[in-house]
């Protein structure tokens, strides 16, 4: 009786562990659909881009996952951009700084000339050159773009302080006068995608209070992914 009391434990070990081992697999459909953030002031919709397939297909595993359910807005800047994905940041409690978790490996920098930092995008937060030099994304830790609008002597200095001398293209420039955005931040790090809905949600996490103690830019009452999901994609009015 024993014995078969010790077998069934052993397999019942040993399903639970095939179980997780098993990886999520990225299908050739996920990649046409967009992702929905349910967030606690609204659903975001994210598109993301074939041109930086490394990053595109990890949150889309991710997503498939659950592992952005139930995590924070940990870091909120009006003006700038709100960002997510710190695994720590589920249940954490209030004044906890967060912005060191991650799934425990990085993804190699995927820059494109034609994505830029746009009011809008979604990109991936990493750490800084000095650690970094390779500038290779965060596994999980994205951020949503807010911005604000240029004028030209802003894109122009921008130009000599911030990129070293690097020229905006003037298409580019254009929307940063009018739809508003961070150039400063192009080239530097990778964009993978685009909110095509709910940026007025983006606005309002944007708008929260936040922390001016160690948890600084954490917002003080928890701005949460409830739930992050793949849908089928919609044409959205522009």
């Amino acid at each position: 009786m024993t014995k078969r009391i010790l077998v069934s434990l052993v397999s019942v070990l040993l399903v639970q562990i095939s179980v997780a081992q098993k990886e999520v697999v990225v299908k050739k459909k996920d990649r046409k659909k967009d992702v929905i953030l349910l967030t606690n002031m609204g659903n975001i919709t994210i598109r993301l881009s074939d041109s930086t397939p490394l990053h595109r297909d990890n949150f889309l595993k991710l997503v498939k996952q659950g592992f952005y359910d139930s995590v924070l807005f940990h870091r909120v800047i009006k003006n700038f951009m709100i960002q997510s994905g710190d695994p720590n940041s589920k249940n954490a409690p209030a004044g906890q700084p967060l912005g060191n978790g991650s799934p425990g490996y990085t993804i190699p920098a995927e820059f494109r000339a034609t994505l830029f930092h746009k009011k809008g995008v979604i990109a991936a937060a990493r750490q800084s050159d000095d650690v970094n030099p390779m500038k290779e994304s965060s596994g999980s830790q994205f951020y949503i773009t807010q911005g604000k609008i240029f004028t030209d002597a802003g894109l122009d200095s921008v130009e000599t302080y911030r990129l070293n001398g690097r020229k905006i293209p003037q298409e580019q420039r254009e929307v940063y006068k009018t739809i508003g955005g961070t150039p400063h931040l192009d080239q530097n790090y990778t964009v993978f995608g685009e909110v095509v809905k709910g940026l007025d949600v983006v606005d309002k996490i944007a708008a929260v209070a936040t922390s001016k103690a160690q948890d600084r830019d954490r917002p003080l009452e928890n701005e949460m992914i409830i739930k992050a999901t793949l849908v089928k994609r919609k044409k959205y009015k522009k």
